[in-house]
């Protein structure tokens, strides 16, 4: 197979009737580790979004139990996207992350807000440091398929398109990112946990390398000193150059899902998708976002 022959196969497809399999295509084959990266970072940047941030410190999913709310969140999230809507593993992953959710009081606009980041924050982290840009055709696909995905969990509005989702996401935190206490702690155990997969003299490295990622509404709503101008250099040089080099390999030819990824710890054994998540008590824990009336 030729490095570009599969974007050859996904512009031959319907962005709109096969979305699944382009989505599937991109996510598994083409850019694996992109979208592990990109995802990390979409969720991440949602605990800036007061509601979002003291809600996940409530809950102690991400500070106490951080490694194996990452492993149920990446595996529940990529069954779909392996499975499909109607397949027994899909639907039994879209049943656990509504169980979860409805335990709380959780607003529509929230809701709607971190979809988006699954929509848009792949895209632009893609187009920087990916070993190719996104296709059209993979645009359409993603904002398909999630749009599938938010009917799926009950979320109401939806965007239609990719540009829409991505004003969503822009208009929403201009109006909300802003400093909690609670978020600053999830946010802490989360640079914690990722620095835990490496080698512990590497933790300070990593840590700066992932702040150095970050845009600068982000840091003002962590309140951490923005990075050197030559270390943000450095590292998005560094993260670059992975995807040029990257070019230059043979493409994957078999798939690689969320369940294969080294930094999922929590399940040597294997595991059960209706056995993944909290079994939240209502208004006390296990759920990622809190909603507020709209």
């Amino acid at each position: 197979m030729r490095r570009f022959e599969r974007l050859e196969q996904i512009r031959r497809m319907d962005p709109e009737k096969d979305s699944l399999e382009i989505h599937r295509l991109s996510v598994a084959y083409e850019f694996p580790w992109d979208f592990t990266r990109s995802l990390e970072l979409a969720l991440y940047r949602t605990y800036a979004v007061p509601s979002i941030g003291r809600l996940l410190a409530e809950t102690a999913e991400l500070t106490d139990r951080a490694q194996k709310r990452y492993d149920d969140t990446s595996l529940l999230l990529d069954a779909v996207v392996e499975h499909g809507f109607g397949s027994e593993q899909g639907r039994t992953a879209i049943r656990r992350i509504n169980q979860m959710h409805r335990s709380y009081d959780i607003s529509n606009d929230d809701m709607r807000y971190v979809l988006c980041t699954f929509v848009v924050m792949p895209k632009r982290w893609i187009d920087a440091y990916g070993w190719r840009r996104l296709s059209r055709h993979e645009i359409v696909a993603s904002a398909v398929h999630h749009r599938t995905l938010g009917r799926h969990m009950g979320i109401r509005d939806l965007p239609e398109t990719y540009e829409e989702f991505e004003t969503c996401l822009d208009t929403y935190e201009e109006a909300r990112f802003a400093w909690t206490e609670e978020a600053r702690r999830v946010s802490d155990a989360t640079l914690a946990l990722m620095a835990s997969w490496y080698p512990a003299p590497l933790a300070p490295l990593l840590r700066t390398s992932t702040l150095a990622l970050l845009d600068e509404p982000l840091l003002r709503a962590f309140r951490y000193p923005p990075p050197s101008p030559l270390t943000r250099a450095l590292v998005r040089r560094a993260v670059r150059m992975r995807g040029r080099a990257v070019r230059l390999l043979p493409p994957r030819r078999a798939p690689h899902h969320a369940r294969q990824n080294w930094e999922i710890k929590g399940y040597p054994n294997g595991y059960r998708l209706d056995e993944l998540g909290t079994r939240p008590v209502a208004g006390v824990r296990g759920c990622p976002v809190r909603h507020t009336g709209s």
